[in-house]
């Protein structure tokens, strides 16, 4: 009998490309979402969608009573550092208590197996070359704070023997689907190479890089990217890990290499044969100076090697995406 497996988010980024991988290797997956920063474009059509809320205890009762889930993957919730400066009770509420309010309903009602999606800037400004997951947590905007509190959750209820967890701390996810079914769709983006993905397809003139002084090789911020179907594999590999009855672990999602906003800017330029405009502006509260993983542990853990770990492969496949979502979209508009 097929595995069946709860997904909340999964009409976002990595929450569609995750569902996508789980019903290639052959589990029934059930999305929550309550679309308001999903798209249904996203979300494969053999998977069963719920539009509600992660915090509505009635209807998330009813579904986990209606179906035994093996472990469930919650991506749903919001991860906008700027957004989170300028408002973060919104974040406390969507990321963290409605995420334990959630978390406690799924309890209640059997269900033992959780993965987490975290994120690297838990660490802040660490002050190692790269970050490893025993860093001391130092998160510097709400967002991250809403992401930490979340993880403490989990760490408590595993102590007193209710669940199981992997948390995934997420570098800096980009890329798309290699078979172009699912990849970012944003209104107001602010992952940088969506942001550059947009430029380069004329839908905006340039981009602004925010802040050319830090202390790096070039004085604009460091960041460690991983492919998204890297991440999803990571994602079902564990799953696995935790349907075998392994053990709680915490794992840092990156490759470990460093790239600044004016190399991959510089990078996509020589990609599409043509100068990506940018323009500096001030430093926006909240941001990093310099995050890349030290992500030993998950290779040596599972003994995992990347697939798509170059630069270039990362933008390429954006870029393929942007011009597919482009016509998804005229479709969608006409009809």
């Amino acid at each position: 009998m097929r595995k069946k497996i709860l997904i909340t988010g999964g009409a976002g980024y990595i929450g569609s490309s995750v569902s996508y991988l789980l019903l290639d290797k052959g589990f029934d997956v059930t999305i929550i979402d309550n679309l308001e920063t999903g798209s249904k474009l996203l979300i494969p059509k053999k998977a069963k969608l719920e539009v509600c809320d992660i915090a509505d205890k009635k209807k998330i009762s009813n579904i986990l009573k209606k179906n035994k889930f093996e472990g469930v993957l919650h991506f749903a919730g919001l991860i906008r550092v700027e957004e989170s400066m300028q408002n973060p009770k919104k974040y406390y509420e969507y990321n963290y208590r409605k995420a334990k309010i959630f978390f406690d309903t799924c309890i209640k009602n059997g269900i033992k197996n959780f993965i987490f999606s975290s994120t690297a800037a838990v660490y802040g400004n660490p002050s190692s070359n790269k970050v490893s997951e025993l860093q001391k947590l130092n998160p510097i905007n709400p967002y991250a704070i809403s992401k930490m509190k979340v993880e403490n959750y989990l760490i408590n209820l595993k102590i007193k023997k209710k669940i199981k967890f992997v948390i995934l701390r997420y570098f800096n996810v980009a890329g798309a689907d290699m078979k172009l079914r699912t990849g970012q769709i944003s209104k107001n983006p602010t992952h940088l190479i969506k942001v550059i993905c947009d430029v380069a397809t004329n839908k905006r003139k340039k981009i602004i890089i925010y802040g050319n002084d830090y202390s790096t090789k070039d004085g604009t911020p460091e960041r460690d990217f991983i492919h998204i179907s890297d991440l999803s594999e990571i994602h079902f590999i564990s799953l696995i890990h935790l349907l075998k009855n392994g053990l709680s672990q915490i794992f840092n999602c990156g490759y470990g290499n460093g790239y600044s906003v004016k190399k991959v800017i510089n990078i996509t330029s020589r990609v599409i044969k043509k100068k990506i405009p940018y323009k500096f502006g001030p430093r926006r509260i909240g941001d990093s100076k310099r995050v890349v993983a030290d992500a030993t542990k998950f290779k040596n853990f599972f003994r995992w090697k990347p697939k798509f770990n170059k630069l270039e492969t990362i933008i390429k496949s954006s870029l393929r995406w942007e011009k597919k979502l482009d016509k998804l979209l005229k479709l969608k508009k006409n009809n």
